[in-house]
């Protein structure tokens, strides 16, 4: 039997995401250096807070994205509880995030794509971009959460 799955604006607090992330392959995309610290800011200031429910409540789906509502949403977050991929989660959250933030007519939307996720997002319509800038110099220890 298929679950239903609720998506909803909402704020999720640091400790349910990082319960999350420890379900999902976004548990590697962050530096060990000061991660709490630095993940309470995340959920506290993104643009766009998206998350999907189960009908036990718990979290299965999260987007986190960046918008000025009138141009592009960068997409920080993306990802899916491993128990419930291939669902079409992903793309409701990101179809969703997209009208939130504009619309298709208006809102480009940008973000940096794992290896394995490239065909999920070219498979949305989205295309590999050459004309990114980076900063990149911060502390970077990696680890999984």
């Amino acid at each position: 039997m298929k679950e239903n799955i609720h998506i909803v604006e909402e704020r999720v607090t640091a400790e349910e995401y990082i319960d999350f992330l420890k379900r999902t392959d976004l548990g590697s995309q962050y530096p060990k250096e000061r991660f709490e610290e630095r993940i309470r800011k995340l959920v506290k200031n993104v643009s766009i807070s998206l998350i999907a429910r189960n009908d036990e409540n718990l979290i299965v789906g999260v987007l986190f994205g960046l918008t000025d509502f009138c141009y592009w949403l960068y997409v920080t977050d993306l990802g899916v509880d491993r128990h419930y991929e291939r669902q079409g989660i992903a793309s409701k959250l990101m179809k969703t995030a997209h009208e939130i933030a504009g619309g298709t007519k208006d809102i480009a939307v940008y973000l940096i794509a794992n290896e394995q996720a490239v065909p999920f997002y070219e498979k949305i319509g989205m295309e590999k971009a050459d004309d990114v800038m980076k900063y990149n110099h911060i502390d970077w220890t990696e680890w999984t959460v």
